[in-house]
């Protein structure tokens, strides 16, 4: 599910098409632009043949994270995430960046910039820090057993 107004989604499920074709799943996209296409989105999902869900959030998408949980878990599909956030309101599992550090480090800029730094002249970074968290209700509540390799491989699991 992605908003497809949002720069990030449209790059972001163009690596998920990418992936998917080469394990052979077949990926069904489910663009939402308003909170009502969210809603009737997850509903077409769960009538049709979606095992499970990938989440490219945006503002829109994040700001309804809590519904867009709550669902997935009636519909009975797993929701993997970008964001930690999302796994504390009941997604399954998150993978991405660390928001704390990249907060941590836009803070850094802009001390240098208060300092006189120019900003043109601060470099650009990717995040560096990846995080997994797997939420154990969440998965005991779809009947799911996480795998308990990938357990010891996340950063967090939340019970």
């Amino acid at each position: 599910m992605l908003n497809p107004d949002t720069p990030f989604s449209r790059l972001a499920i163009e690596e998920a098409k990418t992936a998917a074709e080469y394990a052979h799943i077949r990926l069904q996209v489910l663009e939402a632009r308003t909170t009502d296409q969210i809603t009737e989105r997850i509903e077409e999902a769960s009538k049709g043949a979606a095992a499970r869900m990938l989440i490219l959030e945006d503002p829109l998408i994040y700001t309804m994270r809590g519904k867009i949980t709550g669902l997935a878990a009636q519909s009975r599909l797993p929701s993997m995430w970008v964001y930690r956030d999302s796994v504390e309101v009941g997604g399954l599992m998150s993978y991405g960046p660390d928001r704390r550090q990249i907060y941590r480090r836009a803070a850094e800029f802009v001390d240098k910039i208060l300092k006189g730094t120019k900003p043109a002249e601060l470099p650009v970074e990717q995040p560096t820090k990846f995080e997994l968290v797997i939420n154990i209700k969440t998965a005991n509540a779809l009947g799911l057993m996480v795998p308990p390799t990938l357990l010891a491989l996340a950063d967090e699991v939340i019970e």
